[in-house]
């Protein structure tokens, strides 16, 4: 079977860059992404998840652009703590404690080996879209390329902020639900979209292209 051509995979993946925590598409679309933190809503009494509720529908009446909440379920790999428990073992200081923590250790081995142990993270994907003008195209055209390198800077400065605006937006709205966001980094951007191209790693990917 012959080899693909290099790049071959590369066109089937939307994004360009990454700069600052934010995705760059090819299309010239921008993302940001939120890390969510989670809420017990089964715990709650029947007023608190009213209230919930509420809020989150008064959340959403208040976007005007769309968002992308997405549940990463992934199964907990409890190797290196088992392997942890084992190492501090000779080192308790009855036989007693050793014996308790052979057996913790090997009921959760055996847990393990009979349930998935699923982790899961909450991500909301907020896009921007920069709008370029028709009279705007055409004098980036006629610009040298000194000062179309500056306009591209510019333009991403822009629409950055543009794009962290509604980043902020979405946060306070979800901190009226009880729910905390905060924004990825560069470096935890390209480990979720690393795991998010590789299926075999992640069940749900992140669509970053447009709907």
């Amino acid at each position: 079977m012959a080899a693909a051509p290099t790049g071959a995979t590369q066109q089937f993946v939307p994004v360009k860059e990454i700069r600052n925590g934010i995705v760059v598409l090819k299309d010239g679309g921008y993302r940001g992404i939120l890390i969510c933190s989670s809420i017990n809503f089964g715990l709650k009494s029947a007023d608190e998840q009213h209230a919930i509720i509420l809020g989150f529908q008064n959340f959403l009446n208040t976007l005007d652009f769309s968002i992308q909440i997405v549940v990463n379920s992934r199964r907990m790999d409890l190797r290196p703590y088992l392997a942890l428990l084992a190492e501090k073992m000779p080192g308790q200081k009855t036989e007693l404690m050793r014996i308790q923590l052979r057996e913790y250790i090997q009921f959760v081995s055996s847990f393990a080996d009979q349930k998935n142990i699923m982790t899961k993270s909450f991500y909301v994907v907020v896009p921007y879209a920069p709008r370029v003008s028709a009279a705007s195209a055409v004098s980036f055209l006629h610009h040298n390329s000194t000062a179309k390198a500056d306009a591209t800077a510019s333009s991403f400065e822009e629409d950055s902020a543009q794009l962290e605006q509604r980043l902020v937006l979405v946060a306070s709205g979800l901190a009226s639900t009880g729910v905390r966001a905060a924004p990825l980094g560069t470096e935890e951007v390209i480990e979720l979209l690393y795991r998010s191209f590789n299926p075999g790693e992640l069940e749900n990917p992140i669509r970053l292209d447009n709907e």
